[in-house]
Parts: C-alpha cells; structure tokens; sequence
C-alpha cells in the first residue's frame, strides 16, 4: 500500500509511476524500454523492501533518481511538479544541485 502525503492509503500502481515519468519525458530521447525497466526496478527495488506500506514521497525519490541518470530534463521536468516548485529560485537550486554532482563525478 501507498500512503499517500494526506494520509490516504492506495494500492502500489505500477502504471502511475510509468504514467509520471512517460510524461517527463515526453519529446526527450527516452525509449519506452528504458522506461519499462526504470518501473519494473522501481516495483521491484518496494516489493524487495518487504514493507507492507510505502510513503508517496519514497516512490517519489526513486522516480527522481532513475530520471537523473536517464535524462536531466525529464529529471527537472518531474521534480519542478512533484516537489511543487513555487517560484525561480527552487528551479534553479535544482539545477546547481545538479551541476554539482556532475562535477563530483567526474
């Protein structure tokens, strides 16, 4: 079950979290296999976690990371909805953020 941020509790929906990052990535040069595999990882990583309930927000965060590695602006895309960017300066500490790791990896 997820629990959503209101406290409401739903069934997992794999096809929602496909759905949320389908459309990220609408016009980025992001297969639909990619996608698959990024959900089924997804389901996968909950179910192997062996708890009963999971939090929006945790499914949210693993969304996040697998966009990142797949496509930055998907990644930015997603993040500006689901963490509810309220004005520039959220925008744009995300985006710091992000050329920041880059250049940790490196």
């Amino acid at each position: 079950m997820v629990i959503k941020k209101d406290g409401r509790r739903e069934p997992f929906s794999r096809g929602k979290v496909l759905r949320g990052m389908e459309v990220s990535c609408r016009k980025r040069p992001v297969d639909t296999s990619s996608l698959d595999r990024a959900a089924d990882e997804i389901e996968q990583a909950l179910f192997n976690s062996g708890e009963p309930e999971i939090s929006s927000t945790e499914i949210g965060n693993l969304i996040m990371e697998r966009l990142l590695l797949m496509d930055p602006v998907a990644y930015v895309r997603f993040a500006s909805v689901y963490l509810q960017f309220e004005d520039a300066g959220q925008f744009r500490e995300i985006v710091e953020g992000m050329r920041k790791g880059r250049r940790s990896r490196r």
